[in-house]
């Protein structure tokens, strides 16, 4: 209950993953990955779980709210998306 206070989606607790929306759903993986002891996160095209994003905006917040839960992050994309990538690719 924590790491879901840490970004603001206790509600989503009971919640299955059908009910979650793409962004609560890509967080409670996000949070599944980082609960593993030294955890190395790998996200594949997040842009297909959350395809409305225009930016890494959100990801990058989200990524910095519970940066203290994982080792490193490496996120994989194809080439074209680049341009998504601004805020993390600095």
């Amino acid at each position: 209950m924590d790491a879901l206070s840490r970004l603001g989606l206790e509600h989503i607790a009971g919640k299955r993953n059908p009910a979650l929306s793409p962004e609560e759903r890509f967080c409670a993986m996000l949070l599944r990955a980082a609960m593993v002891k030294d955890a190395m996160i790998v996200i594949d095209r997040p842009f297909m779980i959350i395809p409305h994003l225009v930016n890494d905006v959100y990801i990058e917040d989200i990524l910095k709210k519970i940066d203290d839960f994982y080792l490193s992050c490496h996120i994989y994309d194809y080439s074209w998306m680049e341009e998504k990538y601004g805020a993390l690719c600095r």
